[in-house]
């Protein structure tokens, strides 16, 4: 089984730029035996541990993961005879969790949004359980030199013997680091430094300079929790190797799979969309004579709830909707986006949230975790913790159940509901007249741009408004 690990084929994709641009080429890394890029990492991460006597028969191998390499990992765990436990991010889609749990993997889901040193942050809570378990061994894709030995000594000379020698530019994500690392310090060896290292990386992903706020691309980036005291990049990214990093929204990476999917019958995940939404910028730039290698990291069958879910990408605001109908974003004008709501920190004094409630002449206020606060920074739906109104607030200070000083985020009321922009207007006021509530956020690619309440989706309707969502 494990010999069906690597030699995956690539892909000539069809480009918009036929003639002008330089040939771009996917390679299909779904076609390793567990369907993703990390089979090649979890295969020589343990054969490397078993080789330094850190593996032994009966042992168990512990990982925290995204959930690919962790899949990786099980099967080959599964093939040796060794038990595994994989960590989690509850962020993980359903599809790998399933995955990783039918090759008989413990799974362990931890929540995502921690600072690195909280002791339930997942790489925490792997090093944990490992130490805890007897001939427990921690994988650590981290920060393990195999991680990108693997790529170098297979993904690298497979691209190289692949394209005769021709490859010009390598595009990848960049996650734990190694298969850019491994894999571009390869080429770029056997190319006499001639072959162009490119990262693909989400646009708030702090690799490309974002500001590390979660985002809804999976296995790629590096986010920050705000909390996280020290930010350590993984041993496993060598920063030299790399060229140039192009940042790449949420929106452009799902949007790019859903038209491979339908229009080249290419079936795959949200890292691949960033890797060749970065691939095409870097091939109009590069001109035709150039050779571009996209590394695809896996399959869109582990997204199917996900990136390729109408109603999911719709509830996100990441699909705009039936511009024929009246829809969420129509009832909530471009300037009234711009009036900026008070989302504060969920540590934030119940004084200083009363204060910047009454200074937004806003009714509500909509805490988001441990974001900072601010005009300029709007919180993802990812991040939004709950809710809170000017007067239930001022009523809890005066009858005495909250402190001026108390942090607003002990005295929150539930999320309120969430509608994209792209969504019917029609079927959002009909859902929040059956919640008896006044208002709900409303969301533009995954990010909260204000609130509607009833009475202006009814006049949207009652105007037959149609405009362009988002």
């Amino acid at each position: 089984m494990t010999e069906l690990i690597g030699n995956t084929p690539l892909l000539r994709l069809r480009t918009s730029g036929e003639g002008q641009s330089a040939a771009v080429y996917g390679k299909l890394e779904y076609l390793n035996a567990g369907g993703s890029v990390k089979d090649r990492i979890g295969l020589r991460m343990i054969e490397q541990a078993e080789h330094d006597g850190l593996l032994r028969p009966g042992g168990t191998v512990v990982e925290a993961s995204s959930g690919n390499t962790g899949l990786g990992l099980a099967m080959v765990a599964a093939a040796r005879g060794y038990r595994m436990v994989a960590v989690l991010s509850d962020r993980a889609s359903s599809e790998k969790v399933a995955a990783v749990r039918a090759f008989g993997a413990e799974v362990v889901l931890k929540a995502a949004g921690v600072p690195r040193e909280h002791p339930e942050h997942v790489m925490n809570a792997a090093a944990r359980i490992a130490e805890e378990t007897p001939g427990g061994w921690l994988a650590g894709q981290y920060d393990n030199p195999a991680n990108p030995e693997a790529h170098y000594l297979s993904t690298g000379p497979e691209i190289w013997r692949q394209t005769g020698g021709r490859i010009t530019h390598l595009v990848s994500c960049i996650g734990t680091g190694g298969t850019i690392s491994g894999t571009g310090r390869y080429l770029k060896e056997v190319s006499g430094g001639t072959v162009q290292v490119i990262g693909a990386d989400p646009a708030s992903s702090v690799y490309s300079g974002g500001d590390g706020r979660p985002y809804f691309v999976e296995a790629a980036g590096h986010w920050k929790h705000p909390e996280t005291v020290e930010d350590v990049w993984p041993q496993s990214y060598h920063r030299e190797v790399v060229d140039r990093v192009l940042p790449i929204t949420d929106r452009q990476s799902i949007l790019t799979i859903r038209r491979l999917a339908r229009e080249q019958g290419l079936l795959v995940g949200g890292s691949a969309g960033t890797a060749v939404a970065a691939a095409l910028t870097v091939a109009a730039e590069a001109g035709p004579e150039a050779v571009v290698v996209a590394i695809l990291p896996d399959s869109g069958r582990q997204y199917l709830t996900k990136y390729f879910d109408d109603d999911w990408l719709l509830r996100l605001g990441f699909l705009d909707g039936d511009p024929a109908a009246a829809r969420v974003g129509d009832a909530v004008p471009a300037a009234a986006r711009e009036q900026q709501l008070p989302y504060l920190n969920g540590r934030t004094s119940v004084a200083d949230a009363l204060a910047a409630l009454r200074a937004a002449g806003a009714r509500t206020a909509l805490p988001a975790g441990p974001c900072p606060a601010g005009p300029e920074r709007r919180p993802t739906a990812l991040e939004l913790a709950g809710s809170v109104t000017l007067e239930e607030l001022t009523a809890a200070v005066q009858s005495g159940r909250a402190a001026l000083d108390d942090p607003v985020g002990e005295h929150l009321g539930a999320p309120l509901p969430r509608f994209g922009t792209g969504e019917p207007a029609e079927a959002a006021l009909a859902e929040l007249t059956e919640c008896g509530l006044e208002a709900a956020v409303v969301v533009y690619d995954g990010h909260a741009v204000g609130l509607v309440g009833a009475a202006e989706l009814r006049q949207c309707l009652a105007a037959g408004t149609v405009a362009t969502a988002g």
